[in-house]
């Protein structure tokens, strides 16, 4: 595998990404593979970089990029987690690739890894149809629901009216509260406090972020658009009892995605172990996914009776 550093600019911020290239010119152009980062991650995770080297590896192109306003990308609002910009970096990132002379324009495909990650390529994937096919691992459906889903009843009361206070103080003011992303957006699980999986990104993750963020996430909801990838193909993989992002979310994508669609329910594990206890599992079912659907045919035939 070969790495590049690239530049490219979305919505009219430049955007710092990676592409991984396979070894030597065998298939060229090749088809590629576009990753925005899960929630609150950047590009350069090393659980990120293994699964490239596998898909180099069977001969496919990876684009990995730091959305606006992350790591090495630039952006006025720093730190901030707004799915309706991440589906558009996505989306800028697709048309970058289609400009490079050794990715084949018409053999795209989404993959996204941790909850707004595997949200987000199922809603580019829905949106866009240049997208041959998606992978959603371990994925959000309904950005309202995971955030519930994290706070006890009464804690959810609160918490909406705090956003809705806070919504009102925007409007008056122009600014709105600022709040831990680990433990005001999201909720650490015990397993997130004492994992290492991020470690080589950890320093760079920001500590803060606009409570409008949670108000943005309200509204995100994949579910709702994924049934618009068929008869493109879409495979969902989660945790069972994730108590970061709940597999119920993978399954409720899978149930309303049109076919071909498959759901791989990974057992005995949790949502970062997954990464160590089953890589070459999850690797071996990303990649033949890839090869069965991340094709272009120039002639089309539909037939029936």
């Amino acid at each position: 595998m070969r790495s590049e550093k690239v530049t490219y600019y979305s919505e009219g911020d430049k955007i710092g990404g990676v592409v991984y290239l396979p070894d030597g010119e065998k298939g060229k152009p090749w088809p590629a593979i576009v990753q925005g980062p899960g929630f609150l991650g950047l590009k350069d995770a090393k659980h990120y970089i293994m699964m490239y080297e596998r898909l180099c590896g069977a001969g496919y192109v990876c684009l990995a990029f730091d959305y606006r306003g992350w790591g090495d990308s630039e952006g006025k609002n720093r730190g901030w987690v707004m799915p309706k910009w991440q589906a558009e970096d996505i989306r800028n990132s697709i048309t970058y690739l289609q400009t490079r002379a050794d990715v084949d324009p018409n053999r795209i495909a989404t993959f996204g890894s941790g909850g707004t990650g595997g949200g987000n390529a199922v809603l580019v994937g829905a949106l866009d149809p240049r997208v041959k096919c998606v992978v959603c691992y371990l994925g959000v459906s309904n950005g309202r629901d995971w955030l519930h889903c994290m706070r006890r009843e009464y804690e959810w009361l609160d918490y909406l009216k705090r956003i809705e206070e806070d919504r009102k103080k925007r409007v008056l003011t122009g600014s709105g509260e600022m709040v831990s992303a680990r433990e005001e957006i999201m909720v650490q699980t015990p397993e997130r406090k004492t994992t290492t999986i991020k470690k080589e990104v950890e320093q760079k993750i920001p500590e803060q972020m606009p409570l409008q963020c949670a108000d943005e996430m309200m509204e995100y909801s994949p579910e709702d658009v994924v049934h618009r990838i068929s008869p493109r193909a879409a495979l969902f993989i989660a945790v069972e009892n994730d108590a970061v992002t709940p597999e119920e979310q993978t399954v409720r994508l899978y149930e309303r995605a049109g076919e071909p669609k498959k759901l791989i329910i990974l057992k005995q594990t949790t949502h970062y172990g997954v990464y160590k206890d089953y890589f070459d599992d999850v690797a071996q079912a990303v990649i033949s996914w890839y090869d069965r659907y991340l094709k272009y045919d120039k002639i089309g035939i539909t037939e029936k009776g």
